[in-house]
């Protein structure tokens, strides 16, 4: 058919969108929503004035953005006027790009709920098997520039450098003065060191404001265009930039994403049970937990046998007296039945003490032939002797270390699972930065990625067809949400107190948070 040739009966636009299309799936999965018990602002139309966008198809709008790597609202905007699939799913209705962002800015909440009703449905539909999950993290760009980014050794230095390069303008103008009463001309040059002298010290009441912005004194660390982000290191010799730090826990039947989160904490050691926990949630079922080296921490893996699941995480090698060329506490053997601890040279170290550090109960063995031994150059550098300090449920990390020695498989099949889906994004997606600013949004975004992570997943895997047919169940697992997420609130405020304590017995020992 020629483009300028008139059709006396035009295709309808629902003639170009093939059955399998997803845009089919995404308007019929936000159709069965509940939008107003998902707490979407504007679900009800006011009685006066002009209605605005039903918050429905602005929601549809979002997921088929991500799925279709539109994470801006601009391009979002752009494509309602030129691609047909959008124009099908939005009814050829055209918001503009501020419309798009207040929706997303208004509705931070409810959109990390859907997330959470499509993954109790992908669960409700069998295709979680809740045997194995895996935890890991990874640190994602924020929207922010190192050059705003300061700690207290940047800002004394930043302050220094700009204190010198004063003091050398201060010196060129008094030369330039003294050129000038002897006739050289040097207005010109007067006028640029002047300008050159305001801006430095207009750089000065900056940085020296920015001394006075730090809020938490325990907090080393200031952001000024997106004050959550913190400085992390990359790995693998990338260096450092401003990130935030995301975390997931990923199903190993179909790799799909059962709990996701963001914090600003460089390390994941404290992440292990807040991770778990969202994962069990949603499988309802007690399962094993595999992590890697970053969430060894005691006091999680206590945390996840408290409630039935087994953690599984390879120990780091992390003794400063093997560093040292010393007897490193492996080579102690701790006998549980007479509370006492073996030495290298065969001799017992009986308990003598307990006390609480950072929150740990810690038991401390001794043993008086230490001053006499012939092995103690090569076991310690103290004159008094080695004194052996041990964790009252460190039985519990000896527990796992043999239970993850025994079963290396299990370790290698983590990483095939949870590196799949950073993969996809980072790589394929191109999505390694964010490009919200304050956790909050940020996580509202990250639960968007992972809904077209997971819709994407799901439809590879089952089909448009039995999804389309499975719609009718949507309905019923929005209540199941709401439980859920009351259910996290409630551990996270157990979390947060717990790391907070910790966090203040730190600091009462001269160790910062």
């Amino acid at each position: 058919m020629h483009r300028h040739e008139a059709s006396l009966c035009p295709e309808r636009l629902d003639d170009y969108i093939a059955e399998e299309n997803p845009v089919r799936f995404i308007d019929a999965f936000v159709e069965e929503l509940a939008l107003a018990q998902l707490s979407f602002q504007r679900v009800k139309a006011a009685a006066t004035g002009r209605p605005a966008y039903s918050p429905g198809d602005l929601l549809k709008l979002y997921i088929y953005g991500y799925l279709y790597r539109l994470r801006s609202s601009r391009r979002r905007a752009q494509e309602t006027h030129r691609h047909v699939a959008l124009m099908w799913l939005l009814k050829k209705l055209r918001p503009d790009h501020k419309t798009i962002a207040t929706f997303r800015r208004d509705n931070l909440q409810p959109l990390r709920r859907v997330c959470r009703v499509f993954t109790l449905w992908c669960k409700q539909l069998d295709l979680c098997s809740g045997e194995l999950v895996a935890i890991d993290g990874r640190k994602f760009k924020a929207v922010h520039a190192k050059e705003r980014h300061f700690t207290h050794r940047t800002r004394q230095r930043l302050l220094q450098q700009i204190d010198e390069r004063i003091a050398a303008y201060l010196q060129e103008l008094e030369r330039g003065d003294h050129e000038e009463e002897h006739g050289a001309p040097g207005g010109a040059r007067a006028e640029h060191l002047h300008a050159k002298l305001e801006e430095l010290q207009q750089r000065k009441l900056l940085s020296e404001a920015c001394q006075g912005q730090r809020r938490d004194p325990g907090q080393a660390q200031l952001a000024l265009t997106d004050p959550d982000s913190r400085a992390m290191k990359l790995g693998k010799g990338s260096g450092t930039a401003v990130c935030s730090n995301v975390q997931t826990a990923v199903d190993a039947k179909h790799k799909l994403i059962l709990a996701c989160d963001v914090t600003n904490e460089t390390s994941e050691r404290d992440w292990l049970s807040p991770m778990a926990l969202q994962a069990q949630a949603v499988l309802e079922r007690p399962f094993e937990a595999v992590a890697d080296m970053g969430y060894y921490h005691g006091d999680e893996v206590q945390a996840c046998l408290a409630v039935g699941l087994t953690p599984s995480i390879a120990r780091p090698l992390t003794s400063a007296n093997q560093k040292l060329g010393l007897c490193s506490k492996d080579a102690c053997r701790y006998e549980r039945a007479t509370d006492t601890s073996q030495c290298p040279a065969g001799e017992r170290r009986t308990f003598r003490c307990d006390t609480v550090e950072r929150g740990r109960h810690i038991r401390s063995y001794a043993t008086s032939a230490c001053t006499v031994c012939a092995l103690k150059q090569a076991c310690t550098r103290s004159n008094a002797g080695r004194r052996m300090t041990r964790w009252v449920a460190a039985h519990l990390l000896a527990e796992m270390e043999q239970r993850v020695r025994s079963r290396p498989e299990v370790m290698k099949r983590r990483k095939q699972r949870v590196e799949h889906p950073f993969g996809t994004r980072k790589r394929w997606w191109d999505a390694s930065y964010f490009f919200m600013r304050g956790l909050e949004k940020v996580q509202a975004e990250l639960s968007l990625t992972v809904l077209a992570y997971n819709l994407r997943r799901v439809r590879n895997i089952v089909g448009m067809p039995r999804l389309m047919a499975a719609l009718g169940s949507v309905a019923c697992v929005v209540g199941r949400a709401a439980l859920v997420e009351v259910q996290e609130a409630l551990w996270a405020d157990r979390w947060r107190a717990r790391h907070t304590k910790l966090s203040l017995c730190g600091r009462q020992r001269g160790w910062t948070a």
